[in-house]
């Protein structure tokens, strides 16, 4: 090995262990026995595991989270996708322009888009509600199913759609037959993409949920202000956990929809 390859890795290697490492060292404190979030560790104990799996506080909030999550995903893949199908079919030179407004919510900062959600939703009687936060996530999760459906439409070859209607088929037919199937895993991806931002959102359940709708990042952010415990690491160690799931769930789409392509 060269010595500027080594270099090369090293360096790699060292902004790896930059980027991972506080996140990492939060892991082995949910595991403390004592009462403090500090190292050195007392000793090894599972009890805010239980406290958050089993407290009534922390379940709900996942409960919550799950909740709002699903819905919003289901939500924002059928308006994403129909939105996506009606972009990669337009014709029209305002096309751009509105694809610009789907991806808004990706470039806008997420505490104006939460601003301007909460003085929209407040006089329709819509904040405190789970019905608003939906609403509110779908706002933001609609995005990341637009871009990879309608990168899928674009690299889908036209003459598959024509010779499914040269073979008899209807358009709605040639649609479930042909174009779903091989935009599938780019919907699937984009639901991912989708839950994860719900499911990890505090900014906007800060200013549309109610009492009744803590969702686990807002949980998580108004314990906060009292002292910290390790239960709190706990929870950012289970949501570490099924972040990485799902980051490994849409890798494993996307590597199976560029097969599909080829």
């Amino acid at each position: 090995m060269s010595l500027w390859k080594l270099l090369y890795w090293t360096f790699c290697a060292a902004i790896l262990v930059y980027l991972i490492a506080p996140i990492l060292v939060v892991i082995p404190l949910s595991f403390s026995s004592g009462n403090l979030v500090s190292y050195p560790l007392p000793g090894f104990s599972l009890q805010w595991y239980e406290e958050v799996l089993f407290g009534d506080k922390w379940i709900k909030a996942i409960a919550n989270s799950l909740f709002v999550g699903l819905l919003a995903t289901v939500l924002s893949v059928a308006l994403g996708t129909l939105s996506a199908l009606g972009l990669a079919r337009s014709q029209s030179g305002w096309a751009g322009a509105i694809k610009m407004l789907f991806i808004a919510p990706m470039i806008v900062p997420v505490i104006l888009i939460a601003v301007s959600s909460y003085f929209f939703m407040a006089p329709l009687g819509l904040t405190n509600s789970y019905l608003g936060l939906v609403l509110g996530h779908t706002i933001i999760a609609v995005p990341f199913v637009v871009l990879p459906v309608l990168t899928a439409l674009e690299l889908l070859d036209p003459n598959l759609s024509r010779a499914a209607a040269a073979c008899g088929a209807t358009p709605r037919l040639a649609f479930l037959s042909v174009t779903l199937p091989i935009i599938m895993p780019a919907m699937a991806s984009g639901a991912l993409f989708a839950f994860a931002t719900s499911f990890d959102d505090v900014v906007v359940a800060l200013f549309l949920a109610g009492p009744d709708q803590r969702t686990l990042p807002k949980e998580l952010f108004t314990a906060m202000r009292s002292p910290m415990t390790p239960a709190y690491t706990a929870v950012a160690t289970l949501m570490i956990l099924f972040s990485t799931t799902l980051f490994i769930l849409m890798q494993r789409l996307q590597r199976r929809a560029r097969a599909q392509q080829k």
